[in-house]
């Protein structure tokens, strides 16, 4: 089975670039399921009801998030009934939402998702590591395939995940810098791991953002109101192939293409 695993959606212009690409991949690339990070769909900062729902109208399947995600008030209610998002399974206990699901593909492989926040650089929250070993004898059981989405800003951390879930998840891929890295690899124990997959938002920006309010901003150390660029659109992510008996990865490559 494939995978295809998407990077921070930035804005309308990343929202309406999948409703193109990602209809055209699970066709060419015979995908079996979609996952994208979506905390920045509204207005490059949060989760609006439009956005989201855009998302799944694209063939997303599972929308993930990160620090982000209560920016817009407007998700919560969704994210309390719908297991379809996911937020941070590390945020305190009582939070909106759950951090992981099992959805089934169409062949009736369960898949299981995780979604983790990286504390370095980041809020003060429950430990990821403990969090995701907590949740995982349940997953286990449920989901032959399991793939996590490790949102944090420090690569240190997200390598040390990967090594950390190494042979007990099929994937461990990394979210939030949206900056694509380039070193995908198969870990000895059967995970695919990447420290950042990327976004899916303007490419002539900086992460997404016009370039001069960012350039005014480290410049001026002044507060400045960040908008989404114009522009083409770059879209990141990856592509996972993982061997739904056993659960193990056995490749994965980048996804990167520009959509005028």
């Amino acid at each position: 089975m494939r995978i295809l695993f998407l990077g921070d959606v930035v804005g309308k212009p990343g929202w309406r670039a999948l409703r193109r690409v990602v209809p055209r991949l699970i066709d060419t690339e015979s995908i079996s399921l979609v996952v994208a990070n979506g905390e920045n769909v509204a207005g490059g900062a949060g989760i609006d009801v439009e956005g989201a729902q855009a998302l799944f109208d694209a063939g997303v399947d599972v929308v993930t998030s990160g620090n982000h995600v209560w920016r817009r008030s407007e998700i919560v209610e969704r994210l309390a009934t719908d297991t379809r998002f996911l937020r941070p399974a590390n945020f305190p206990p009582g939070t909106p939402g759950v951090g992981w699901t099992v959805c089934e593909t169409a062949d009736g492989t369960m898949v299981g998702i995780v979604n983790l926040i990286g504390r370095v650089f980041m809020a003060a929250l429950d430990c990821p590591f403990r969090a995701v070993e907590a949740v995982l004898p349940e997953l286990r059981v449920r989901a032959g395939v399991i793939v996590v989405d490790m949102h944090g800003e420090a690569t240190s951390e997200k390598v040390a995940m990967g090594w950390f879930l190494d042979g007990r998840v099929s994937a461990v891929l990394g979210t939030h810098t949206h900056v694509q890295t380039a070193d995908e690899r198969i870990l000895p124990g059967g995970t695919a791991y990447m420290t950042d997959v990327g976004m899916c938002g303007p490419m002539d920006s900086v992460i997404g953002i016009r370039r001069e309010l960012v350039i005014r901003r480290f410049l001026t150390q002044m507060p400045v109101k960040f908008e989404v660029a114009g522009g083409p659109v770059l879209v990141q992510g990856a592509l996972v192939d993982i061997d739904p008996v056993s659960g193990r990865a056995t490749a994965v490559r980048r996804v990167q293409q520009v959509c005028e």
